[in-house]
């Protein structure tokens, strides 16, 4: 049944809930509320339009995992992309999200025929601004509660109803001017509702310190294009530390990567071969682990540059180390907030002292991470995944009654 205090549904609302992505790691920011929403609101008919790839091979499996079947909701394959789009986006190296902007358009009747849309991404706008679906109900989850300006962007505000996880997303969108007065909630996190911050497994079979570096794909801002190699090779040839090179998942999903804010576009540097087959060094360029939290649970010290990750390490806080090769004036620019958490070096060289001064000094940021953390998220006792669908739910009715 639908909690005390929210409207009875007046209709079966249709909701469905949109995976346009391969890649699996925005899966865990929408999917539980889907899941919450099946279990909380039957009289909602809730839908899961999945696009083939590993997203769809997560949704199913977290699907299942909750008990669910086709009996609490429809997981419809939508239309592949056009091959003319499919084609594009290989030869680009996937740079050019073509197959993603022609699965919209070729899937339009399954869109045109729900009253909301639930997406964790910002290409989905274009069924509103491109394909003219005006009455459809947009409304994004967001995925990672980082602090990049493309989070901030002008396309936050084509979204009827944008769900956040914390008041330090409320603030920097109502300064930006991007909200509308009755078009957001703060839920908390959904992904955190999928993984026990007890799950700490061993990753390595010795007592080191494990440095997971974690590094984003936008070539303005990652440290990987003009410092990572180097850092794998550093790790590669020491016996202090364990490393697990975990990058976001789509650095590598590219040969070439482009970033729009800031604009910038890079080749991809390989891993060097002196990192691999190491007893103390794990590779993972994109599995499950990567965007599960396993490696932010089980790690000692995060090492990282624009990754919304270091959010969701910092569940448990400890050390952080930022790299800055670029040398970002970040001081008090709101995009870099999360460098206040930890040490920012700018090169190799100062990489051993500012792991030397994690080891020792562990609690040195501890009071800033406890606090933008709790800035970042608005956490309490009701899942965040149920209050994301009751907020839904709520906003619908609403929504439904002003009509």
């Amino acid at each position: 049944m639908a909690p005390a205090g929210l409207a009875t549904v007046m209709s079966r609302l249709r909701t469905g809930f949109l995976f346009n992505h391969a890649a699996a790691h925005q899966v865990a920011h929408s999917l539980p509320i889907a899941i919450a929403m099946a279990r909380h609101h039957p009289a909602v008919d809730v839908q899961l339009l999945v696009a083939g790839g590993e997203a769809e091979q997560e949704v199913r499996r977290l699907w299942n995992e909750a008990g669910l079947t086709d009996r609490h909701a429809k997981i419809t394959r939508l239309a592949p992309p056009s091959p003319v789009a499919a084609w594009t986006t290989r030869m680009s190296g996937n740079a050019v999200p073509a197959d993603r902007l022609s699965i919209l358009s070729r899937n339009l009747d399954h869109f045109r025929a729900l009253d909301a849309l639930v997406v964790p991404e910002k290409t989905s706008t274009l069924l509103k601004t491109r394909f003219g679906l005006d009455r459809l109900a947009l409304i994004h989850t967001r995925h990672g509660a980082g602090d990049r300006a493309i989070g901030f962007d002008a396309a936050s505000a084509r979204f009827d109803l944008v769900l956040m996880s914390g008041e330090k997303i409320r603030d920097r969108l109502s300064d930006a001017g991007l909200l509308k007065p009755d078009g957001w909630a703060i839920v908390g996190y959904p992904k955190f509702d999928t993984v026990s911050t007890a799950s700490r497994e061993p990753l390595f079979d010795n007592d080191r310190p494990t440095v997971l570096y974690n590094p984003h794909p936008s070539p303005a801002l990652s440290s990987w294009y003009a410092m990572g190699p180097a850092v794998l090779r550093w790790f590669a040839g020491q016996d202090r530390f364990n490393l697990v090179f975990a990058p976001h998942v789509m650095l590598f999903a590219k040969r070439w990567t482009v970033s729009l804010s800031p604009l910038g576009i890079s080749r991809v540097p390989a891993v060097p071969e002196e990192a691999g087959n190491l007893d103390h060094v794990r590779i993972d360029l994109g599995s499950r682990r990567s965007v599960d939290m396993t490696y932010t649970n089980a790690a000692d010290i995060y090492l990282g540059d624009a990754s919304s990750q270091v959010y969701e390490f910092l569940r448990q806080p400890r050390p952080c180390i930022f790299a800055n090769p670029r040398n970002h004036d970040w001081q008090g620019n709101p995009d870099f907030t999360h460098w206040t958490t930890g040490r920012v070096i700018n090169s190799i060289e100062t990489l051993a002292d500012a792991l030397d001064d994690a080891v020792i000094h562990p609690a040195r940021h501890l009071e800033t991470q406890k606090k933008l953390f709790s800035y970042s998220f608005d956490l309490g006792e009701k899942p965040s995944s149920h209050r994301a669908a009751d907020a839904i739910v709520s906003w619908l009715n609403n929504l439904e009654h002003a009509q």
